[in-house]
């Protein structure tokens, strides 16, 4: 598909337009097939992004898609359509909104619940530059749920500035919708007919200064340029919430039937083969069997961290809170106080936003909660917004807090037998999938490592995680190969506490640190800062200081720090 200006797109007949949609999903289909990506998400709001590019003046007006799934079409109507087949390919176009690629992105985003905030700031920059232009934060009803959503309403008096939010209304975030704010908006639809009850409901978004419009098809493009219209008139005189009600994975059958399993496509070249989420839901459903008061809280994301086996078998102990990561540490905090196990399963990235409560909820009060990090380390293509970097860096520091990184996924196994009965806060961080299984033993006693190939020189290397010590075993391979020695390599399956008794025995006078994670403050740090004192040295191969773009997951490893090339040279200068 050649590049559309927006002077093309508004010469448009409705019909050329109807066909110009499906001519975006084919393309959209084509590329998320071989590249990987967001599809139900982005095949959802094709007309209405049709309609948004055919009624306002992008990039002069200001659109944030919030979290990002959905920004697929807008990059194609935005001079992006010829470099759409590079999408989440290194050096290609992003999956998510990225102001360094475009004017017409004018905010990163990549989590949810962010997008009206950014809005309500650019809007305010604005009227204070004396500008004129329109915002727009276009957000899912799933992220509707996050509490930074309702903060930004609470500002939008406050700062006089006028918005448009476009409420993309399809009962998904991942998972389908939950909470009592989906109600509402189902309440809302439900009272199409009945305007009275309608315009009463909504009455709550007229309180934080916003005029309800809703509710629309989405999916019909013609409807959409004749509202929006309307409600661009309406932005002259106060800030517009337009609730639209779409079809997530419209118009590709396979997304429509099952649009939960079609929300993220993996690339062709993924690798891995068991999935440490299938691990967690079968091993967290059988010691549910024998424990009541087991419990699995998840932000939205049931079926992706495995959990859709422990929610059918046990509802009443299956908690998924929306959007709303904080809300979920704090939760499984309180119900800890009462004799209960919970469970909290969350993607690395998404973690971030629950550190208060895992500081001060979970920690602070030691609470026997697992927090369950998948998608640790590096993730991909999906890029900044989504690489699992920073977990150590942030977690290591915390009081009580013990912190386990299997090796494999029969490790990951036995970590989770161990939390049954562990009486304090646990986090146990892992990558996607697993793709190899090392053997050897796999008897967890906290802070004890494992010696997973002996040496015969002055090096050892300490890997923590499956990733690390692939590196780590690959790398002492080429030595023994190339040098007739072999570095000690070691499984330091527990990042806090360290295993003490064994850092203070080892005979090696060099130690190598391998770690899926940045540099600064993660494992390699706190080895550093125990060995300082001694005569020791300690070289780190962790990720570098920046920010990690999209790409091939080995590619991004070797190129921020982690590249076995680099580990083998600098330990053949020691030996």
């Amino acid at each position: 598909m050649d590049n559309i200006s927006g002077k093309e797109l508004k010469a448009m007949s409705m019909e050329e337009l109807e066909n110009l949609c499906g001519r975006l999903r084919t393309q959209i289909i084509g590329s998320v097939m071989e590249n990987g990506g967001h599809l139900s998400s982005n095949l959802g709001v094709v007309e209405l992004t049709v309609a948004l590019h055919y009624v306002f003046d992008f990039p002069k007006d200001k659109i944030i898609f919030d979290v990002g799934h959905q920004c697929y079409a807008h990059k194609i109507l935005s001079v992006r359509a010829d470099k759409f087949s590079s999408l989440r390919r290194r050096g290609g176009l992003s999956g998510f909104p990225k102001r360094s690629e475009s004017e017409f992105d004018c905010y990163n985003t990549g989590h949810a619940g962010t997008s009206i905030s950014a809005a309500l700031g650019i809007a305010k920059a604005r009227d204070l530059s004396g500008e004129n232009f329109n915002v727009i934060a276009l957000i899912g009803d799933g992220s509707f749920n996050n509490g930074l959503v309702y903060e930004a309403f609470n500002s939008l008096k406050q700062l006089k500035t006028n918005i448009l939010i476009i409420l993309n209304d399809n009962g998904m975030s991942i998972s389908p919708t939950v909470g009592s704010m989906h109600e509402y908006l189902e309440a809302l639809k439900n009272d199409v007919e009945e305007r009275y009850h309608k315009n009463r409901r909504a009455g709550i978004f007229e309180r934080f200064g916003l005029e309800y419009d809703g509710v629309y098809n989405g999916n019909d493009v013609a409807a959409m340029i004749s509202e929006l219209k309307k409600v661009k008139e309406k932005l002259k005189d106060g800030s517009v919430i337009l609730h639209v009600m779409t079809k997530k994975g419209k118009g590709y059958p396979l997304c429509e039937d099952d649009p939960e399993a079609t929300h993220g496509i993996a690339d062709s070249c993924s690798i891995g083969t068991t999935e440490y989420s299938e691990v967690l839901g079968e091993k967290l459903t059988e010691l549910a069997a024998s424990n009541d008061k087991i419990v699995a809280v998840t932000a939205a994301m049931t079926g992706s961290l495995g959990l859709s086996q422990f929610f059918e078998k046990y509802p009443d102990r299956s908690i998924d809170v929306g959007i709303c990561e904080e809300h979920a540490a704090v939760l499984c905090a309180a119900m800890a106080t009462q004799g209960y196990k919970p469970y909290y399963a969350v993607y690395s990235t998404f973690l971030q936003r629950s550190f208060d409560g895992i500081v001060l909820d979970i920690c602070s009060q030691n609470l026997p909660v697992t927090i369950c990090i998948d998608r640790a380390g590096v993730s991909g293509a999906d890029g900044e917004t989504h690489q699992g970097v920073f977990d150590l860096s942030f977690l290591t520091f915390i009081p009580n807090l013990t912190i386990a990184v299997p090796k494999d996924i029969s490790e990951f196994a036995a970590m989770l037998e161990f939390s049954a009965t562990y009486q304090g806060p646990l986090a146990i961080r892992y990558p996607r999938a697993c793709s190899h299984e090392f053997g050897g033993n796999n008897d967890i006693e906290i802070g004890k490592w494992e010696i997973s190939q002996k040496g015969d020189c002055s090096v050892a290397i300490l890997a923590c995680g499956e990733r690390a010590l692939t590196r780590a075993l690959k790398s002492s391979g080429c030595i023994q190969e190339s040098c007739g020695k072999a570095p000690a390599v070691i499984n330091a399956r527990f990042v806090k506490p360290l295993d003490y008794r064994m850092l203070e025995g080892l005979k090696e006078s060099n130690i190598v640190t391998i770690e899926d994670n940045m540099l600064i403050g993660g494992f390699g740090s706190m080895i550093a800062s125990y060995y300082s004192d001694s005569k020791r040295t300690v070289k780190i191969f962790a990720y570098k200081d920046k920010f990690i773009e999209h790409g091939n997951v080995e590619e991004l490893m070797d190129s921020y720090g982690l590249d076995v090339n680099e580990i083998v040279a600098y330990i053949k200068t020691l030996i």
